[in-house]
């Protein structure tokens, strides 16, 4: 596919001027993209909402944006990615979920986020987080159909309907052989098998395993879960990190869901590293962070993953 523009400044550009229409042809084309990767795509391996990645290249891992167009177009160009992926390096974007919400430019955030999928869909993998999480988990304040509404007008509501049915294709976990467990809030404590995982949005409301990989935090000095001041999942300790990353067969989790005023921070002996990649109110945090890693390198120590952290 050509690109539609020459550099990363140009698909902001675009963002800021879409219309309802080209926006709504962007959200079907990225469904159809879904529902052509249950087959697989790529070096890709999908099980229901489960991707493993190739043991190959790099994965730019971005945590929540919350409509933070700015702190989007930093990392983009920070990251190189657009470039990586057009000279055909092996190259993965990564975004753990929470697109919008909060941040004034979440619809232009949308669009920039599809399009990538739209012209990079092998090496662009969008994760679901709370934000975009079923029906009866909506976040509060749920503030995105007012953001779309003020974009787009009468037209508002009819894109807002069609973003909610893209988010029951977004992937919920994301595996890196060996090395990493990727979800947006936590492990689902009562998972017994990888299916779990990859099959939570199906056994979601009667089995927890969603819920918690949306909404959970880990916690220090607790064991087992505790109910979270959220509302909504739990607070995991130590044990269950460890519990979880051993029946994988991996080293860490790589999640989002948190502030932090250094754009990271890590729980757990280091073996939960958290991404928060956009920064300014609501939320007040000084810095934003993402996160390079080369997959290829095996992890000795979890410690060496924050080598890869770029702040802003």
């Amino acid at each position: 596919m050509s690109l539609d523009f020459k550099k990363p400044i140009d698909l902001f550009n675009m963002a800021m001027k879409t219309d309802s229409e080209e926006l709504l042809r962007l959200i079907e084309i990225c469904v159809k993209l879904f529902e052509k990767e249950k087959r697989g795509t790529g070096s890709l391996q999908i099980s229901g909402r489960l991707v493993e990645l190739p043991l190959v290249g790099e994965a730019i891992i971005i945590g929540d944006i919350h409509g933070d167009l700015e702190s989007l177009k930093h990392i983009l160009e920070d990251s190189n990615f657009l470039e990586k992926a057009k000279s055909g390096e092996e190259v993965l974007l990564v975004f753990l979920g929470d697109y919008g919400d909060r941040g004034i430019c979440s619809p232009e955030v949308y669009y920039v986020v599809l399009k990538l999928k739209q012209l990079f869909p092998k090496r662009v993998v969008l994760m679901r987080g709370n934000h975009e999480g079923p029906d009866d988990l909506l976040a509060y304040p749920h503030d995105l159909p007012l953001q779309i509404n003020r974009k787009f007008g009468e037209n508002g509501p009819k894109v807002y309907l069609e973003l909610r049915k893209l988010f029951q294709h977004l992937y919920s976990t994301v595996l890196i052989e060996k090395r990493y467990v990727l979800c947006h809030g936590g492990v689902p404590s009562q998972a017994s098998k990888i299916e779990d995982f990859a099959y939570a949005h199906k056994k979601h409301p009667h089995e927890p395993h969603l819920e918690e990989i949306l909404w959970s935090d880990p916690w220090e000095g607790i064991k087992e879960t505790y109910a979270s001041p959220r509302g909504a999942g739990k607070l995991f300790g130590e044990d269950v990190t460890n519990r979880l990353l051993k029946m994988l067969g991996v080293r860490a989790l790589i999640r989002g869901h948190e502030p932090s005023n250094e754009g990271f921070k890590t729980n757990h002996g280091g073996n939960v590293l958290t991404l928060f990649s956009r920064r300014g109110p609501p939320y007040n945090n000084e810095y934003g962070a993402y996160l390079k890693l080369n997959i290829l390198k095996e992890v000795r120590i979890t410690k060496q993953v924050l080598k890869g952290i770029h702040k802003f």
